[in-house]
């Protein structure tokens, strides 16, 4: 037999339940190797399938059929399955040293010479990932101590109420098992690969019924009952499994597919669960050893761990600002809901001429007009349609606003976003701005008025439509203020704007544009405000109180052109 020298052979364990085509493949590829192979075949197995698994190798003389049982998750049975096929191993094989627990999804990762050799470096070693229950950070909804200590009598997959009903009434009248005489519970992963000197010991110990009666009723016997006992038997344990197996924050495991084949050869580890059945290049590249070149590190299945942890907080997070319909956002599991910064304008478009074109100007971001304006999205330029396939029909956008927002941001990602906002606009966006950190607001309160000083409407109505944009401009200021709002906001009445509106505009520019904004070189021009002070005196003669404006007196605060300033000059004598 290949591998041989040294010591005897490693004899490989198969828990096999489905895919009995790769189970075959990598039964021979052991066997070819010189390894004895014992198989159990779970009993849900139709007896037609497993006759024609087992004739398959009939022609390998050292592969065998172990007792079958019923191998339901977190039962009793995969221990069974374990003992039967393993006490078979140590009967029929007594020239095999160590004994390898694997499943028929598992592939060998390195040439089976590479693993007899390591082994055989390793005469008394058990590998066998056993940790104490207080040290055990992996559970996911699951009981650490607890498994030892209540009763199981019901299936956790199918027989869920039952399960926690029945622990919920054992907790309550306090019972408490106790462990049998010698033994401090441990947890691991089930697949080890332990010495014939310690599973002979595990397997032919005087008091295994009693053993086994305990460990029946402990929940996933299959993490606890090998981990225990090899902590009594064992003289030399290395607290590892030599086979790669990963799991998610759910605590299921991770599938590999043929697109890791460079991640599962990074690992250096000699086996890795659990297979894509279909994954064809990983079968076809792992289990030919023609051209592999001999390798003696150790495995190190940390070399990837980073990799899957960033597939968990990529999958349990996502990323800013991008969703799909199979995982919409949870409180409290997602990032930010929009992809980058962007700037929000109120009251600025209503106060200056062409503020957009301005804007643009300045700081080289897309800036748009109204985005949640009644009729329509006004998108920059006024496109129909803008990045993504975003329309800007304001049916589809009201019908989700949030969505609307969050996709415009992630298609344009990599250019500054800015847009206009006021009190006109859909009103539900403002509390959505307001949650969203990723949001600059820069508000001037009461320029809505502008517009309706600037318009040729009856009186009467110029009152009411003011009294009710002031109401709605009120709500949306205390929005703005509130303490659990995310946004940066910055607010100016706007008689405060026109006073220093040039100090106020280079701070505009800082939000919009890049991070170190250019000093103002061009300010927009200001709308003509001759006769907004009278006009705002008139809503009051009429009995509407426009206060959002600030002070503003019935003389027109425009600013007074500046002399030009004279340039200094020499006097010669």
């Amino acid at each position: 037999m290949s591998g041989r020298q040294g010591g005897g052979p490693v004899g490989i364990v198969m828990l096999v339940h489905t895919a009995l085509h790769r189970a075959e493949q990598v039964a021979r590829h052991w066997a070819r190797a010189g390894c004895p192979v014992v198989i159990h075949v779970d009993r849900i197995v139709p007896r037609a399938r497993f006759d024609a698994f087992r004739h398959s190798l009939a022609d390998l003389d050292h592969v065998t059929f172990s007792q079958r049982h019923r191998c339901e998750w977190g039962s009793w049975g995969l221990v069974a399955a374990s003992q039967d096929a393993s006490d078979m191993m140590l009967d029929r094989f007594p020239d095999v040293r160590h004994v390898y627990l694997a499943s028929g999804s598992c592939l060998p990762l390195r040439p089976v010479r590479e693993l007899q050799d390591y082994l055989n470096r390793h005469p008394r070693t058990d590998f066998i990932e056993s940790a104490t229950t207080q040290d055990v950070p992996w559970t996911v909804d699951g009981l650490n101590h607890e498994r030892f200590t209540l009763f199981f009598p019901f299936s956790w997959r199918r027989q869920r109420r039952l399960f926690d009903a029945f622990v919920e009434v054992q907790r309550s009248l306090r019972v408490r098992r106790r462990m049998p005489s010698g033994l401090v519970p441990h947890l691991g992963s089930q697949w080890w690969c332990l010495t014939r000197q310690t599973l002979s010991a595990i397997l032919q110990d005087p008091n295994r019924a009693r053993h086994d009666r305990f460990f029946r009723q402990v929940w996933i016997p299959d993490e606890a009952y090998f981990q225990t006992l090899a902590r009594k038997y064992s003289t030399q344990i290395e607290s590892r499994s030599l086979t790669l197996s990963k799991f998610d924050y759910q605590g299921k495991p991770h599938v590999f597919y043929d697109d890791h084949m460079q991640l599962l050869r990074r690992s250096d580890c000699f086996v890795a669960r659990k297979i894509w059945p279909h994954a064809d290049r990983l079968y076809d590249f792992f289990l030919s050893d023609d051209g592999r070149a001999v390798s003696r590190q150790e495995p190190a299945p940390g070399k990837i761990d980073r990799l899957f942890a960033r597939a968990v907080e990529r999958r349990t997070r996502g990323r800013p600002g991008l969703f799909s319909q199979s995982r919409w956002p949870r409180a409290g599991r997602t990032t930010d809901a929009s992809a980058a910064k962007y700037a929000v304008f109120q009251g600025f478009a209503e106060l200056f001429e062409d503020f957009e074109g301005w804007l643009s100007r300045a700081t080289g971001a897309q800036v748009h007009g109204h985005l949640y304006a009644p009729d329509r999205a006004e998108f920059a330029g006024r496109q129909a349609v803008i990045a993504g396939a975003l329309f800007d029909s304001a049916a589809l956008r009201d019908a989700n606003p949030r969505a609307f927002l969050t996709n415009l941001l992630w298609n344009t990602r990599g250019e500054r976003q800015c847009f206009q906002y006021g009190p006109r606009d859909t009103a539900t966006a403002c509390a959505i701005i307001a949650a969203d950190p990723n949001a600059q607001v820069s508000v001037i309160s009461g320029a809505w008025a502008v517009p309706l000083f600037q318009s040729n409407a009856n009186f009467a109505d110029i009152r009411a439509e003011a009294a009710r944009l002031q109401g709605v401009e009120a709500r949306m200021l205390k929005t703005w203020r509130d303490g659990r709002t995310r946004a940066r906001v910055r607010i100016w009445t706007m008689a405060e704007f026109i006073e220093a509106p040039t100090e106020a505009l280079q701070l505009v520019l800082e939000d919009a544009g890049p991070a170190k904004a250019p000093r103002l070189s061009e300010a927009p021009r200001l709308r003509d405000l001759a006769g907004f002070g009278q006009f705002l005196q008139n809503l009051k003669n009429q009995g509407m109180h426009p206060y959002l404006m600030g002070d503003f007196p019935a003389d027109p605060m425009v600013p007074a052109p500046k002399d030009p300033e004279r340039k200094p000059y020499l006097v010669r004598k």
